[in-house]
Protein backbone atom coordinates (compact mmCIF):
# COMPACT_ATOMS: atom_id res chain seq x y z
CA UNK A 1 0.00 0.00 0.00
CA UNK A 2 3.24 2.37 0.63
CA UNK A 3 1.45 3.89 3.71
CA UNK A 4 2.14 4.15 7.34
CA UNK A 5 -1.67 2.90 7.84
CA UNK A 6 -2.04 -0.60 8.09
CA UNK A 7 -3.59 -2.26 5.18
CA UNK A 8 -6.46 -3.34 6.60
CA UNK A 9 -7.16 0.18 7.99
CA UNK A 10 -7.38 2.06 4.76
CA UNK A 11 -10.95 2.91 3.68
CA UNK A 12 -13.41 1.86 1.09
CA UNK A 13 -16.78 3.16 0.87
CA UNK A 14 -16.90 4.96 4.09
CA UNK A 15 -15.80 1.94 6.25
CA UNK A 16 -12.05 0.35 6.70
CA UNK A 17 -11.56 -2.58 4.82
CA UNK A 18 -11.48 -4.72 8.41
CA UNK A 19 -14.70 -3.22 9.13
CA UNK A 20 -16.35 -4.46 6.19
CA UNK A 21 -15.05 -7.86 6.65
CA UNK A 22 -16.48 -7.96 10.82
CA UNK A 23 -19.93 -6.54 9.39
CA UNK A 24 -20.17 -9.81 7.33
CA UNK A 25 -18.80 -12.00 10.13
CA UNK A 26 -21.34 -10.82 12.39
CA UNK A 27 -24.24 -12.71 10.67
CA UNK A 28 -22.41 -15.97 11.63
CA UNK A 29 -23.10 -15.27 15.25
CA UNK A 30 -19.68 -16.57 16.39
CA UNK A 31 -19.33 -17.71 20.15
CA UNK A 32 -15.73 -15.48 19.71
CA UNK A 33 -14.38 -13.46 17.27
CA UNK A 34 -10.46 -12.79 17.25
CA UNK A 35 -8.67 -10.38 14.92
CA UNK A 36 -4.93 -11.38 14.76
CA UNK A 37 -2.65 -8.03 14.70
CA UNK A 38 1.06 -7.78 13.86
CA UNK A 39 1.96 -5.22 11.68
CA UNK A 40 0.59 -1.55 12.96
CA UNK A 41 -1.26 -4.00 15.63
CA UNK A 42 -1.57 -0.37 18.09
CA UNK A 43 -3.45 1.14 15.18
CA UNK A 44 -5.62 -1.73 14.66
CA UNK A 45 -6.73 -2.37 18.29
CA UNK A 46 -7.05 1.64 18.66
CA UNK A 47 -9.61 1.26 15.76
CA UNK A 48 -11.38 -1.64 17.38
CA UNK A 49 -11.95 -0.05 20.45
CA UNK A 50 -15.32 -0.51 21.52
CA UNK A 51 -15.90 -3.49 19.36
CA UNK A 52 -16.84 -7.21 20.71
CA UNK A 53 -13.24 -8.62 19.09
CA UNK A 54 -10.01 -9.88 20.84
CA UNK A 55 -6.91 -8.91 19.46
CA UNK A 56 -4.45 -11.22 19.04
CA UNK A 57 -0.58 -10.96 18.51
CA UNK A 58 0.55 -13.09 15.49
CA UNK A 59 4.16 -13.02 16.78
CA UNK A 60 7.30 -13.37 15.19
CA UNK A 61 6.45 -16.11 12.30
CA UNK A 62 5.15 -15.09 8.74
CA UNK A 63 2.51 -16.83 7.57
CA UNK A 64 -1.43 -17.20 7.24
CA UNK A 65 -0.80 -20.45 9.03
CA UNK A 66 1.38 -18.90 11.82
CA UNK A 67 -1.86 -15.98 12.15
CA UNK A 68 -4.30 -18.82 12.68
CA UNK A 69 -1.89 -20.67 15.30
CA UNK A 70 -1.41 -17.83 17.13
CA UNK A 71 -5.36 -18.47 18.34
CA UNK A 72 -5.25 -21.37 19.89
CA UNK A 73 -4.84 -20.66 23.21
CA UNK A 74 -7.54 -18.35 22.80
CA UNK A 75 -9.92 -21.25 20.61
CA UNK A 76 -9.05 -24.94 21.18
CA UNK A 77 -11.64 -26.18 23.30
CA UNK A 78 -13.86 -23.51 23.39
CA UNK A 79 -15.92 -24.35 19.77
CA UNK A 80 -15.94 -26.94 17.68
CA UNK A 81 -15.71 -25.03 14.12
CA UNK A 82 -13.51 -22.25 13.23
CA UNK A 83 -13.98 -19.62 10.43
CA UNK A 84 -10.84 -17.74 9.22
CA UNK A 85 -11.38 -14.80 7.20
CA UNK A 86 -8.74 -12.35 5.56
CA UNK A 87 -8.97 -8.74 6.97
CA UNK A 88 -8.44 -6.92 3.30
CA UNK A 89 -11.39 -9.05 1.60
CA UNK A 90 -13.89 -6.03 1.79
CA UNK A 91 -16.47 -7.88 -0.87
CA UNK A 92 -17.00 -10.79 1.05
CA UNK A 93 -20.72 -10.95 2.26
CA UNK A 94 -22.47 -12.46 5.04
CA UNK A 95 -24.67 -14.58 2.27
CA UNK A 96 -21.33 -16.59 1.40
CA UNK A 97 -19.86 -16.97 4.84
CA UNK A 98 -23.63 -18.70 5.80
CA UNK A 99 -23.09 -21.17 2.30
CA UNK A 100 -19.30 -21.65 3.77
CA UNK A 101 -20.44 -22.73 7.23
CA UNK A 102 -23.68 -24.41 5.97
CA UNK A 103 -21.04 -26.68 3.58
CA UNK A 104 -18.87 -27.54 6.37
CA UNK A 105 -22.02 -28.92 8.83
CA UNK A 106 -24.12 -30.42 6.56
CA UNK A 107 -21.17 -32.17 4.45
CA UNK A 108 -19.22 -32.74 7.92
CA UNK A 109 -16.25 -32.39 6.42
CA UNK A 110 -12.73 -31.93 8.42
CA UNK A 111 -12.31 -28.39 6.10
CA UNK A 112 -14.38 -26.24 3.24
CA UNK A 113 -12.98 -23.72 1.98
CA UNK A 114 -14.91 -20.86 -0.14
CA UNK A 115 -14.13 -20.39 -3.59
CA UNK A 116 -14.47 -18.18 -6.34
CA UNK A 117 -14.59 -18.55 -10.12
CA UNK A 118 -12.82 -15.30 -11.41
CA UNK A 119 -11.86 -13.36 -15.00
CA UNK A 120 -8.33 -12.86 -13.69
CA UNK A 121 -7.15 -14.72 -11.06
CA UNK A 122 -3.85 -13.45 -10.64
CA UNK A 123 -2.16 -13.00 -7.30
CA UNK A 124 -4.26 -15.59 -5.94
CA UNK A 125 -4.02 -19.19 -4.62
CA UNK A 126 -5.41 -21.70 -7.59
CA UNK A 127 -8.20 -24.37 -5.98
CA UNK A 128 -6.89 -27.62 -7.73
CA UNK A 129 -9.91 -30.69 -7.21
CA UNK A 130 -9.93 -34.11 -7.97
CA UNK A 131 -12.19 -36.03 -9.99
CA UNK A 132 -14.82 -36.43 -7.29
CA UNK A 133 -14.76 -32.68 -6.82
CA UNK A 134 -12.93 -32.70 -3.25
CA UNK A 135 -10.34 -30.26 -3.10
CA UNK A 136 -6.91 -31.72 -3.43
CA UNK A 137 -4.51 -29.11 -2.69
CA UNK A 138 -4.51 -25.23 -3.03
CA UNK A 139 -1.44 -24.07 -5.25
CA UNK A 140 -0.30 -20.59 -4.60
CA UNK A 141 0.99 -18.29 -7.20
CA UNK A 142 4.01 -18.26 -6.93
CA UNK A 143 4.07 -21.63 -6.23
CA UNK A 144 1.93 -23.21 -9.69
CA UNK A 145 2.74 -24.98 -12.44
CA UNK A 146 1.91 -23.25 -15.87
CA UNK A 147 -1.30 -25.78 -15.93
CA UNK A 148 -2.17 -24.16 -12.93
CA UNK A 149 -1.85 -20.98 -13.02
CA UNK A 150 -4.74 -21.54 -15.97
CA UNK A 151 -7.45 -22.58 -13.22
CA UNK A 152 -9.68 -20.15 -12.25
CA UNK A 153 -11.60 -21.45 -8.91
CA UNK A 154 -9.52 -19.25 -6.23
CA UNK A 155 -8.95 -19.42 -2.80
CA UNK A 156 -9.93 -15.75 -1.20
CA UNK A 157 -8.16 -16.75 2.26
CA UNK A 158 -11.91 -17.61 3.69
CA UNK A 159 -12.33 -21.25 5.54
CA UNK A 160 -14.02 -23.72 8.17
CA UNK A 161 -12.46 -25.82 10.16
CA UNK A 162 -13.46 -28.83 12.31
CA UNK A 163 -11.31 -29.17 15.87
CA UNK A 164 -8.18 -30.76 14.08
CA UNK A 165 -7.08 -27.92 12.75
CA UNK A 166 -5.05 -27.09 16.23
CA UNK A 167 -2.45 -30.47 15.97
CA UNK A 168 -2.31 -30.41 11.89
CA UNK A 169 -0.78 -26.74 12.48
CA UNK A 170 1.81 -28.17 14.47
CA UNK A 171 3.25 -29.99 11.16
CA UNK A 172 3.22 -26.79 8.62
CA UNK A 173 6.76 -25.86 7.14
CA UNK A 174 8.38 -22.73 5.52
CA UNK A 175 10.29 -24.22 3.02
CA UNK A 176 8.20 -22.35 -0.16
CA UNK A 177 8.79 -19.93 -2.27
CA UNK A 178 7.59 -16.67 0.12
CA UNK A 179 9.12 -18.89 3.27
CA UNK A 180 5.73 -18.36 5.23
CA UNK A 181 4.21 -21.05 6.73
CA UNK A 182 0.57 -21.20 4.60
CA UNK A 183 -3.07 -22.26 6.43
CA UNK A 184 -3.12 -23.75 2.98
CA UNK A 185 -1.12 -26.65 3.56
CA UNK A 186 -2.93 -27.78 5.83
CA UNK A 187 -5.15 -29.63 3.37
CA UNK A 188 -2.82 -32.14 2.51
CA UNK A 189 -2.92 -32.77 6.85
CA UNK A 190 -6.73 -33.26 6.40
CA UNK A 191 -6.61 -35.65 3.38
CA UNK A 192 -3.74 -37.91 4.95
CA UNK A 193 -6.07 -38.11 7.95
CA UNK A 194 -8.98 -39.51 5.64
CA UNK A 195 -11.00 -36.31 6.84
CA UNK A 196 -12.76 -34.64 3.50
CA UNK A 197 -12.03 -30.97 2.12
CA UNK A 198 -14.47 -29.83 0.27
CA UNK A 199 -15.13 -26.63 -1.57
CA UNK A 200 -17.99 -24.04 -1.51
CA UNK A 201 -18.06 -21.92 -4.62
CA UNK A 202 -20.08 -18.96 -3.63
CA UNK A 203 -21.44 -15.90 -6.66
CA UNK A 204 -19.23 -13.13 -6.75
CA UNK A 205 -20.84 -10.74 -8.73
CA UNK A 206 -18.35 -8.64 -9.79
CA UNK A 207 -16.00 -11.90 -11.54
CA UNK A 208 -13.55 -9.82 -9.75
CA UNK A 209 -13.19 -10.85 -5.56
CA UNK A 210 -11.47 -8.01 -5.15
CA UNK A 211 -8.59 -8.51 -1.77
CA UNK A 212 -6.97 -5.37 -1.32
CA UNK A 213 -3.08 -5.14 -2.12
CA UNK A 214 -2.65 -1.77 -3.60
CA UNK A 215 -4.39 1.60 -4.43
CA UNK A 216 -5.56 0.77 -7.28
CA UNK A 217 -7.25 -2.56 -6.19
CA UNK A 218 -8.28 -0.12 -3.42
CA UNK A 219 -10.13 1.98 -5.74
CA UNK A 220 -11.52 -0.80 -7.87
CA UNK A 221 -12.74 -1.88 -4.27
CA UNK A 222 -14.54 1.80 -3.28
CA UNK A 223 -16.53 1.27 -6.82
CA UNK A 224 -17.49 -1.87 -6.48
CA UNK A 225 -18.85 -2.07 -3.04
CA UNK A 226 -20.58 1.61 -3.70
CA UNK A 227 -22.40 -0.26 -7.20
CA UNK A 228 -23.41 -2.57 -4.33
CA UNK A 229 -24.75 -0.57 -2.16
CA UNK A 230 -26.47 1.43 -4.85
CA UNK A 231 -28.40 -1.71 -6.30
CA UNK A 232 -29.54 -2.71 -2.87
CA UNK A 233 -31.29 0.44 -2.09
CA UNK A 234 -32.58 0.72 -6.12
CA UNK A 235 -34.17 -3.17 -5.75
CA UNK A 236 -35.54 -1.64 -2.04
CA UNK A 237 -37.40 0.89 -3.78
CA UNK A 238 -35.57 4.46 -3.74
CA UNK A 239 -35.21 6.21 -6.96
CA UNK A 240 -31.87 7.45 -8.10
CA UNK A 241 -31.45 9.75 -11.15
CA UNK A 242 -27.80 9.34 -12.28
CA UNK A 243 -26.64 5.89 -10.41
CA UNK A 244 -23.80 6.28 -11.47
CA UNK A 245 -22.84 9.54 -9.86
CA UNK A 246 -24.57 8.87 -6.37
CA UNK A 247 -21.97 8.04 -3.34
CA UNK A 248 -24.14 5.83 -0.43
CA UNK A 249 -22.30 4.95 2.39
CA UNK A 250 -23.15 1.16 3.69
CA UNK A 251 -24.53 2.41 7.18
CA UNK A 252 -27.13 5.42 4.72
CA UNK A 253 -30.79 4.35 5.87
CA UNK A 254 -33.10 5.27 3.01
CA UNK A 255 -36.93 4.93 2.93
CA UNK A 256 -39.31 4.01 0.18
CA UNK A 257 -39.90 6.32 -2.78
CA UNK A 258 -36.78 8.08 -1.29
CA UNK A 259 -35.64 10.15 -4.65
CA UNK A 260 -32.33 10.79 -4.90
CA UNK A 261 -30.64 13.65 -7.62
CA UNK A 262 -27.76 13.24 -9.44
CA UNK A 263 -24.73 13.67 -7.98
CA UNK A 264 -25.81 13.36 -4.26
CA UNK A 265 -23.18 12.22 -1.54
CA UNK A 266 -25.11 10.38 1.80
CA UNK A 267 -22.29 9.44 3.98
CA UNK A 268 -22.17 8.01 7.95
CA UNK A 269 -25.95 7.52 9.65
CA UNK A 270 -27.38 9.49 7.26
CA UNK A 271 -31.26 8.33 7.67
CA UNK A 272 -33.49 9.21 5.10
CA UNK A 273 -37.48 9.25 5.85
CA UNK A 274 -40.00 7.70 2.99
CA UNK A 275 -40.63 9.92 0.10
CA UNK A 276 -38.17 12.62 1.12
CA UNK A 277 -36.23 14.12 -1.79
CA UNK A 278 -32.45 15.17 -1.49
CA UNK A 279 -31.18 17.81 -3.89
CA UNK A 280 -28.74 17.39 -6.62
CA UNK A 281 -25.25 17.68 -5.51
CA UNK A 282 -26.36 17.08 -1.77
CA UNK A 283 -23.28 16.55 0.28
CA UNK A 284 -24.87 15.34 3.70
CA UNK A 285 -23.25 13.47 6.82
CA UNK A 286 -24.86 11.98 9.76
CA UNK A 287 -28.02 13.82 8.60
CA UNK A 288 -31.84 13.24 9.52
CA UNK A 289 -34.37 13.56 6.56
CA UNK A 290 -38.19 13.37 7.68
CA UNK A 291 -40.37 11.69 5.74
CA UNK A 292 -41.59 13.41 2.87
CA UNK A 293 -39.30 16.19 3.52
CA UNK A 294 -37.45 18.25 0.23
CA UNK A 295 -33.51 18.50 0.43
CA UNK A 296 -32.66 21.68 -1.42
CA UNK A 297 -30.08 21.29 -4.45
CA UNK A 298 -25.97 21.55 -3.44
CA UNK A 299 -27.17 21.18 0.20
CA UNK A 300 -23.61 20.45 2.64
CA UNK A 301 -24.84 19.41 5.68
CA UNK A 302 -23.17 17.15 8.75
CA UNK A 303 -25.35 15.74 11.56
CA UNK A 304 -28.42 18.16 10.48
CA UNK A 305 -32.06 17.51 10.52
CA UNK A 306 -34.10 18.28 7.67
CA UNK A 307 -38.35 18.37 8.47
CA UNK A 308 -41.11 18.21 6.03
CA UNK A 309 -42.23 20.93 4.04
Amino acid sequence: MRSRLPKVLHEAAGATLLAHVLRAAETLSADHTLVVVRHGADQVRSALRGAAVTCVEQGPLDGTGAAVAATRSALEGECDTVVVLSGDAPLVTGASLQRLLSAQLEAGAGMTLLTYEVDDPSGLGRVIRGSDGEVLRVVEERDASAEESLVREVNPGTYAFDTHLWPFLERLEDDNAAGEYYLTDVVEAYREAGHAVRGALAYDETRLLVGVNDREQLARAERLLRERTARRWLRAGVSMHAPESTVLDETVELGIDVVLEPGVMLLGECRVGEGARIGAYSVMRDCRVQPGARVPPHTVAEGGDFTSG
